[in-house]
């Protein structure tokens, strides 16, 4: 029973399979975007290593066949009809643009050679078939022929249920949400380093979980950029590659103080704020210095229910944020950014908010001034119930990554000694980056899919 559930959440993320790790984090205080029910107990990693699941075994990949395909010349349309039965339409323009030939895709790169200058954007066909190894073939007007492949073709059918499919594929959109429940996903820094399925599982479960722990890090600065050459490069800042997150005096941010840190995300005075975030403990405080995560898609998913107008305010409205001082070198930023970004579709994509960098410049008009406040104290409100935040302690040697776009962290106040002085070494990358090597692990691994 728990196979099915479980398949039915991991699926979209886990095409042809992935370890264990991200199923880990499967359990009790989460649940998918999306749920078609309750999810159920979620085996461990100790007890799936032994079981065929998705798990440790691939999902096999059906292939499609063509059985027919012809041109309807009115709609300038290509239909294939599939040996499954299904049927799927290809407008003509849409096919002489992805023409794979030489002349038109330069293959090393996957790249198009044919200018849009050039694109007869009203072409008709003259023939099309199949061919005997169960491809497509067109010729066009101006006797130019495309061959298509036939997997090639079914992953882009324009359907709305394949269309969805793909994205899923590509972007790894859906998420799985959590409260102060959850068991944060955890794996070897060593294995991450070194084994490509630990590095794919690490990612996927970083991209749908948004928070994974790594542990047994050597306890010394370096290791961060280490993690980071995994997957590709780091994102500088103002304030360098790698940051060190400890009492300074005349401190440039109030991070580096040893008092409590409210709930935010990081760098939001930047118009394109870091994605993702590394935080390695080298040594932790004599007394307190407790981390706190909440998943702030969750938290919005819940103000959108609990106070609809909050959420419309707050994913309307631009809020300035602000951020001045002196580190890798001088800076001065300003930015203008809704506190929850939301797509067209109206699914929410990034959360905008560090309450000690949001600007007293408010560009708003003066009657949306207290409904402003009114509807982020209800947000941070949700944010700050117990049965919302994970709270853990980092020790040395640890290293938590997370999305920075969706979660919101926050820190304890602590105490430190001359001799035990905490300190946690950061860094960021991009989305773009770990996106990149997420597919390209996950090719690696299961083959291109």
């Amino acid at each position: 029973m728990w196979m099915s559930t479980l398949a039915r959440v991991a699926r979209p993320a886990l095409q042809r399979g992935t370890s264990a790790m991200a199923c880990q984090a499967l359990r009790a205080g989460g649940r998918p975007r999306r749920p078609a029910g309750p999810l159920p107990y979620c085996l461990t990693l100790m007890q799936l290593r032994g079981q065929q699941t998705l798990g440790s075994a691939a999902l096999p990949l059906a292939r499609h066949s063509v059985r027919q395909v012809r041109a309807l010349d009115e709609e300038r349309i290509m239909e294939v009809e599939w040996e499954d039965g299904g049927h799927s339409l290809y407008p003509f323009t849409w096919l002489r643009d992805n023409c794979q030939c030489p002349l038109c895709t330069l293959e090393s790169a996957q790249a198009r050679k044919l200018l849009m200058s050039d694109l007869d954007i009203n072409t008709g066909v003259d023939v099309v078939e199949v061919t005997n190894d169960n491809k497509v073939s067109i010729v066009w007007p101006d006797q130019h022929t495309s061959v298509f492949d036939a997997e090639w073709l079914k992953k882009r059918c324009f359907s709305d249920a394949a269309r969805q499919a793909m994205q899923e594929e590509l972007f790894i959109n859906k998420r799985y949400y959590w409260d102060s429940k959850l068991h944060i996903p955890t794996a070897d820094y060593q294995e991450v380093l070194h084994d490509d399925k630990a590095a794919l599982a690490w990612l996927l479960a970083l991209r749908r979980v948004g928070i994974v722990y790594l542990k047994g890090a050597p306890a010394e600065r370096g290791q961060v950029a280490r993690l980071a050459q995994r997957i590709g490069y780091l994102r500088l800042t103002f304030y360098g590659h790698t940051w060190q997150v400890q009492d300074k005096p005349m401190a440039n941010n109030v991070a580096y103080t040893s008092g409590g840190l409210s709930l935010h995300s990081d760098y939001p005075a930047l118009h394109f704020a870091p994605g993702v975030q590394f935080l390695h403990c080298i040594s932790q405080a004599e007394e307190g210095g407790e981390s706190e995560v909440v998943d702030g898609f969750h938290m919005a998913e819940q103000l959108q229910r609990e106070d609809p107008e909050a959420f419309r305010t707050l994913s309307s409205l631009q809020v300035d944020f602000t951020d001045t001082g002196m580190d890798y070198c001088d800076f001065l930023l300003q930015s203008k950014k809704s506190i929850i970004d939301v797509s067209s579709t109206g699914r929410v994509e990034r959360i905008n908010f560090n309450n000690a960098t949001r600007d007293s410049v408010l560009d708003v008009p003066l009657q949306q001034v207290q409904p402003f406040y009114r509807s982020l104290r209800a947000y941070v409100d949700i944010m700050n119930r117990p049965e919302n935040v994970v709270t853990y302690m980092m020790m040395p040697g640890d290293i938590v990554t997370f999305d920075n776009w969706r979660l919101l962290h926050g820190r304890r106040p602590y105490v430190s000694k001359s001799d035990r002085l905490r300190q946690l070494e950061g860094a960021y990358l991009d989305w773009d980056e770990v996106m990149s090597r997420l597919r390209i692990l996950r090719n690696s691994v299961h083959g291109d899919i």
